[in-house]
């Protein structure tokens, strides 16, 4: 074994992780590729006739190429079952229950890690690594993710819920990288092809990127059932007909098939009733929320309110916010009105680069005064995933 250890990286085939595996070898690391196979394209319904992503064919055929050319070991690992069982079960409950999940997170925490661990020890490896753009450092007995170097790509958002435990043994060779500087750094070893890969920004098991036909084809008579429920505006009024609660999310402008006279949004998803809430532009603000399940990371525990820069979405810049830690779940009160907070989404807190933590959205509010009026509540609980 190599004097730094054996690490065991996560190869989907792409540029990121291709290099990632490179950085190591050349570091001096005796590095072993692994390539997890998530799930079955044949499976996905897709009709674009094509394979892009993690899970392809081609994309496992590369890494293995990779790990030829540089000598080192290459593995196939096949978690079908488990992606199944977490990612797609919870997918598909989190739309039926008016949320809107958030996939990559959970296969990340109790997908991609836990697995990688597992197979780590397995082969005797000290480490594992990822081409995530994140940074991660030991401080005060935490480890900590921070923003990576490309603020472009980063890809911290996404990291809040792995452990301190899976922490402790990761390792992110990208998070002082540019991705120009990677696609530099692959042409200089020749390896041209990675350059000329495009990237797959869609959900692995929606290649096509139309999760209401997958959702048709998960839950028999989906469409027959809810279609023809109620479009209804903040006030109440009654103003259209939907399609299905299921097919809309917080936030969405664009598809509702219905004309106003102005923009309007969903602003609200009513389970209970197949109701749609739309909403105006000005009326899509909230100033607080209610986060649970949620994994700190830079500290243990929140003891006394502090000021961050809250993420509600992966594309979100962030917003100026107090939070506020009360048993298992945290308060958060932003600095002014934001858009589109919905329930089923992540919420990361920042302070400076460091992720202080996350966890799921249980609902938002706004608040008049000393009252408060509890926007998007569902009646059940955040999914947890089958033991």
């Amino acid at each position: 074994m190599s004097k730094k250890g054996r690490v065991l990286v996560a190869m989907s085939g792409g540029i990121d992780s291709s290099l990632t595996a490179v950085l190591l070898h050349e570091q001096g690391y005796e590095v072993i590729g692994m390539t997890m196979k998530t799930w079955d394209y044949a499976s996905s319904g897709a009709t674009n006739g094509k394979e892009t992503g993690c899970c392809s064919l081609d994309s496992i055929n590369d890494a293995r190429i990779i790990s030829v050319e540089l000598g080192f070991p290459h593995y196939i690992l096949d978690i079908r079952s488990e992606f199944g069982d977490y990612v797609i079960d919870y997918f598909t409950e989190e739309y039926m229950a008016g949320r809107t999940p958030n996939p990559c997170v959970l296969c990340n925490t109790h997908i991609k890690w836990d697995a990688l661990l597992r197979r780590a020890d397995k082969l005797n490896c000290d480490y594992i690594a990822t081409g995530h753009y994140a940074n991660i450092r030991k401080e005060n007995d935490r480890y900590i993710i921070s923003k990576g170097k490309d603020r472009k790509k980063d890809q911290s958002y996404v990291l809040w819920g792995v452990s301190q435990e899976s922490l402790s043994r990761t390792m992110l060779p990208l998070g002082n990288l540019t991705k120009a500087e990677i696609r530099q750094m692959a042409i200089d070893r020749g390896f041209n092809s990675l350059v000329q890969k495009s990237e797959s920004y869609e959900i692995c098991f929606i290649p096509d990127n139309d999760y209401r036909s997958f959702l048709k084809r998960r839950v028999d008579g989906l469409e027959e059932s809810l279609v023809g429920g109620d479009f209804v505006l903040e006030d109440g009024s009654v103003v259209g007909k939907h399609e299905g609660y299921p097919f809309y999310t917080v936030g969405q402008r664009k598809g509702l098939g219905i004309a106003l006279g102005k923009p309007y949004y969903v602003s609200e998803i009513r389970k209970e009733t197949n109701q749609v809430v739309l909403a105006t532009k000005e009326e899509l603000g909230r100033d607080g929320m209610i986060v649970q399940k949620l994994n700190l990371q830079k500290y243990e525990k929140i003891n006394n309110p502090i000021e961050t820069t809250t993420k509600v979405r992966v594309h979100h810049d962030g917003a100026p916010a107090t939070i506020e830690q009360n048993g298992d779940q945290i308060t958060v009160l932003f600095h002014e009105p934001v858009e589109a907070i919905a329930p089923g989404q992540s919420a990361v807190f920042y302070e400076g680069d460091d992720v202080i933590g996350g966890g799921w959205i249980k609902s938002s509010f706004q608040q008049f005064g000393n009252e408060r009026v509890d926007k998007q509540i569902m009646p059940n609980q955040v999914y947890q995933p089958k033991s």
